[in-house]
């Protein structure tokens, strides 16, 4: 980009393949090695989602470069555009599609980014408030969307959430609530309920609950809809205990990608598995949700957990989230 307002180098995290093994740390990355685009952004924050944490190690089956700046999301301000629905001084979203896989992501202190990727911060949000929703929070809001697309509503009963404590999980509990809902939180880090209830879960569903196995395909038909974002062992039992008619919005394996039923559920309760892949997801549709996510999505009180992690700490933050210690959204400071 001839005209780029981006300095000659700049700090950024980098995970680089160093034969089976992998490096990743800060340190300066130049702004000739970064991919063409029409916006350039002064990153200001991004966020740390467990597919970054996978892009970071040897065997995680995400990055498809290297070197890589990792980051599946950023928030930043516009610092030059060649494209006219963008002027420099905007704030702007971009996630998804190849970001922080196959191309440069938001750890870094600029980006070049293609126009068709790039949301406007809405009116009423701050760039800190969208990372502390961030790609996990984009894919929760997805997540009800489609169950209610399906006709589910605050009066069809109570919603299960699997995972709770996660960004997709957290951020799903705190929008539902906010519609409205009776919400469970499955988790099983009792410690949280506090955490958990403070977002508006109704109550709580221990993990061994939602993995132990059963000789019923079919159990007492108790959630008129389910947020999953574990998959795995757990996915069955919410199979299983839906509701006739009911539906379960699925976007994580974090419990493992293979699971286990019957068909009975589908057939004799007629219940739906919907995927979630906030990864390809139109930008004309993705804008509309970020939309709604500053308006009747917004959830309660996300942005105020977050916990705040620098580039010089982030290596520690990907190991807790790979670990399961993460809790809630942690956004990682770029300015």
């Amino acid at each position: 980009m001839s005209d780029s307002a981006i300095p000659a180098t700049f700090p950024a995290f980098v995970v680089e393949r160093d034969g089976e093994d992998v490096r990743r740390g800060t340190r300066e990355f130049a702004a000739a090695d970064l991919p063409d685009g029409e916006v350039e952004v002064a990153v200001e924050w991004s966020s740390v989602n467990y597919k970054d944490a996978l892009a970071s190690i040897p065997d995680g089956k995400v990055a498809r470069i290297s070197p890589l700046i990792a980051g599946i999301d950023l928030a930043g301000r516009v610092v030059a555009s060649r494209d006219r629905a963008f002027r420099v001084g905007d704030l702007v979203i971009a996630h998804g599609y190849d970001l922080g896989v196959s191309r440069h992501g938001g750890y870094s202190a600029y980006e070049r980014v293609p126009s068709g990727w790039v949301v406007p911060l809405p009116p009423g949000m701050t760039t800190r408030e969208a990372m502390a929703i961030g790609t996990a929070g984009f894919t929760a809001a997805m997540s009800v969307v489609a169950l209610e697309a399906r006709g589910l509503e605050p009066a069809t009963g109570p919603v299960l959430v699997t995972g709770a404590t996660g960004g997709v999980g957290s951020t799903a509990v705190a929008i539902l609530a906010e519609r409205g809902y009776e919400v469970w939180a499955a988790t099983g880090k009792p410690e949280e309920e506090g955490y958990l209830r403070s977002l508006g879960a109704t109550g709580i569903v221990p993990r061994e609950e939602c993995t132990a196995e059963s000789p019923r395909p079919l159990e007492s038909e108790r959630w008129a809809g389910a947020v999953d974002s574990v998959g795995g062992a757990t996915l069955p039992y919410v199979l299983r205990t839906l509701r006739r008619g009911a539906a379960a919005a699925t976007s994580g394996n974090a419990g493992g990608p293979a699971f286990s039923t019957t068909v009975f559920p589908f057939i004799l309760r007629g219940v739906a598995l919907l995927g979630i892949d906030s990864v390809v997801v139109p930008i004309a549709e993705r804008r509309r949700i970020w939309d709604r996510l500053a308006t009747d999505l917004r959830p309660r009180a996300l942005a105020e957990s977050a916990t705040e992690v620098t580039l010089e700490t982030l290596d520690g933050a990907l190991d807790d989230i790979l670990a399961g210690r993460a809790r809630g959204r942690w956004i990682v400071r770029l300015r």
